[in-house]
């Protein structure tokens, strides 16, 4: 299994934001593009703050 959970930190708590991620795209206009297994699509405005691979773990911050 490649896909990872993508988190968004909120108040310094990270908070699930979508689960079974397989497609994560930067876009422009700091936006990222993300993408499940079964086909969810999010798009949210933010930045990548961290990836834990051996975690399978993406954490998210959103733009202020």
């Amino acid at each position: 299994m490649c896909e990872a959970n993508a988190y968004m930190v909120k108040e310094g708590i990270e908070e699930l934001f979508l689960e079974s991620v397989n497609v994560l795209e930067p876009k422009d206009g700091g936006k990222i593009y993300l993408e499940n297994v079964l086909g969810e699509q999010k798009l949210v405005s933010g930045r990548i703050k961290e990836i834990r691979l051996v975690e399978h773990k993406i954490i998210l911050e959103k733009s202020k």
